[in-house]
């Protein structure tokens, strides 16, 4: 089977089931594990993040937003030239990749039309049972099984190490300027780790807030996982923070409870990896309950302006 993925979570679920030989196309954005990245590109968006804040990301997404409801672009020659068996999507989010119409109109002339499957998880448990899904269709359904049970292990023991403790009241910011909630399967990740979050529900969709709702909430931990990027990322971004009126009278800016998350690898993307943010997240809110850390740094304490400042990092 042929496979076009146009959804990084997809294109790891997809090796994380065996079967990344299959994968003949892949976005822009996939970038993991290492080397998908040589893959043929179908998608392109004119936003270039690289250096814009995150205003000026907001703005540009607003002002680039198609009748379609994307900001990507789909090279429907080159899906044609691929050839895939199976067209790996999503409809869950308008910003995130490739809307469903620009896939129905790109394969809608193709002698044979390719299969397409829409991943639209709005849970952890959605997201493993995609996994499961895919590994199925891929003929790999029995090594799906066995490493989304592993996963499944592995939250199991998250969650018992947390049983029983008191559960801090925590805040996922999901972008920064303007804020968002962290909604979908995030406030299920915190309930795992030994956290309430505060606004938003499991399964609810991500909100748009004022900082003022935040400080109003004023929570034991403030999560910035800025969709999309990694920890140097959104400790740059959060910088601007302690200029906002009242943020050093939030409890977790006195109690130095604020951190900076890598949301692209562990929190944002629909994939496996979410699993090792739920551990994140616990070593977070209840340092040592999982004793000794991975090597790959996930997190790191925002204490200030200054990213040297972080005192700790969760690897």
């Amino acid at each position: 089977m042929r496979v076009a993925s146009l959804l990084p979570g997809a294109t790891e679920m997809v090796h994380f089931a065996g079967a990344a030989d299959a994968l003949v196309g892949v976005t822009h954005e996939c970038d993991y594990p290492p080397g998908v990245e040589k893959l043929p590109k179908l998608t392109s968006t004119p936003v270039d993040s690289s250096n814009l804040t995150s205003a000026e990301i907001d703005a540009a997404i607003n002002a680039r937003l198609t009748d379609e409801g994307s900001i990507y672009a789909l090279d429907g020659e080159l899906l044609r030239e691929l050839d895939p068996d199976l067209v790996v999507t999503q409809g869950l989010c308008d910003v995130c990749a490739v809307s469903m119409d620009l896939v129905e109109k790109a394969v809608s002339g193709f002698a044979e039309r390719p299969g397409i499957i829409s991943l639209n998880p709005a849970s952890l448990d959605d997201v493993l049972a995609d996994t499961l899904k895919l590994g199925g269709v891929l003929g790999r359904g029995e090594e799906a099984e066995e490493r989304v049970a592993a996963l499944k292990k592995r939250l199991d023991r998250v969650e018992e190490s947390v049983s029983g403790l008191a559960r801090p009241r925590v805040a996922c910011i999901e972008w920064l300027d303007p804020p968002f909630s962290a909604g979908h399967w995030v406030p299920e990740m915190v309930r795992l780790a030994g956290g309430e979050e505060v606004f938003a529900g499991p399964g609810e969709r991500s909100a748009r807030l004022t900082w003022d709702e935040v400080l109003e909430a004023d929570p034991d931990f403030l999560i910035l996982t800025p969709c999309g990027f990694d920890v140097a990322r959104a400790v740059e971004e959060a910088r601007r923070l302690p200029e906002l009126p009242g943020w050093a009278d939030l409890r977790a800016v006195r109690g130095g409870r604020v951190w900076a998350a890598d949301a692209n690898s562990y929190f944002s993307r629909p994939a496996p990896r979410l699993v090792e943010g739920v551990e994140v997240l616990a070593r977070i809110l209840h340092p040592g309950v999982l004793g000794d850390e991975p090597e790959t740094p996930k997190a790191a304490r925002f204490a200030g302006p200054h990213p040297a400042a972080s005192r700790r990092r969760i690897r």
